[in-house]
């Protein structure tokens, strides 16, 4: 099918360019994807100028990390006004959390005798910086032998190097997502463990879930996709892709045109 609807960019905590994205999603044969930053929508501009006359569909988007009863869940909004006032101070205030977040976990790991260099680990993203970069500079400097092992280790949710980051609720990111013009989804709901939620963001606004995730099997299709008959949402899709910071490949995880079509038509 011809259209990723989750893609990472160096913009957030992904390790492709909004222009090696598109150019890999035109050399794939794609005919949309969708650029979902975490908490940012910087890389948006710079993936439209690359698609420009080239057959392929770059929509605005975001991911946004909220947090429900101790556990992350993800907004997805598509079709967003990038230039909205209301939503880049809202994400602004996010970046400034992230990047707080992250001063405040490398003082950890000094602590802990973990040294990293943070200017280094600045130089490597072109937005936000986030918990996988730091993993990732941890693995360069030989202290973990891989990301996972950085998470597990030292700075997952409960790990000595840990810190909690200030969240909006997942109602909030949906009404965010609204007032900006765009089309909020709930991303990858089958690692959220939060269905009984749905019904509350539906009513807030909600207008899709995810269904086709990497890391949804078939029977987490299914039961997403008699979700969404039930309420009368979009099943969507996509790779959730990071580049090499991931091992989700880009077009893993696609849906037809008429999916876009649909969320084109909510925002309109």
């Amino acid at each position: 099918m011809p259209a990723d609807l989750h893609i990472h960019t160096t913009f957030s905590d992904g390790s492709d360019s909004p222009r090696q994205v598109v150019d890999r999603a035109l050399a794939m044969g794609l005919e949309a994807i969708a650029v979902t930053d975490h908490d940012t929508v910087a890389g948006v501009p710079v993936a439209v100028e690359a698609a420009k006359g080239y057959p392929l569909v770059v929509i605005p988007g975001v991911e946004i990390n909220t947090d429900y009863t101790g556990r992350e869940m993800h907004i997805l909004g598509y079709y967003i006004n990038t230039t909205d006032p209301k939503l880049l101070d809202r994400l602004g205030s996010l970046a400034r959390a992230r990047n707080d977040r992250v001063d405040r976990i490398v003082k950890r790991l000094d602590a802990l005798g973990v040294h990293i260099d943070l200017d280094e680990v600045r130089t490597r993203t072109a937005g936000t910086l986030g918990r996988p970069h730091i993993a990732e500079a941890l693995r360069r400097a030989g202290v973990v032998s891989s990301i996972q092992e950085a998470f597990d280790r030292f700075i997952g949710r409960g790990g000595p190097a840990y810190v909690p980051r200030s969240w909006y609720t997942p109602g909030e990111a949906v009404a965010m997502v609204i007032k900006a013009g765009g089309v909020p989804v709930l991303a990858h709901p089958g690692t959220a463990n939060a269905d009984g939620l749905i019904p509350e963001l539906i009513e807030l606004g909600l207008k899709g879930l995810e269904v086709y995730h990497p890391e949804h099997d078939p029977d987490c299709i299914e039961h997403y996709l008699r979700l969404c008959q039930r309420y009368g949402l979009i099943a969507t899709g996509g790779s959730d892709y990071h580049g090499q910071r991931c091992h989700f490949d880009l077009g893993e995880s696609t849906v037809s045109r008429a999916v876009v079509d649909q969320l084109r038509a909510l925002s309109l």
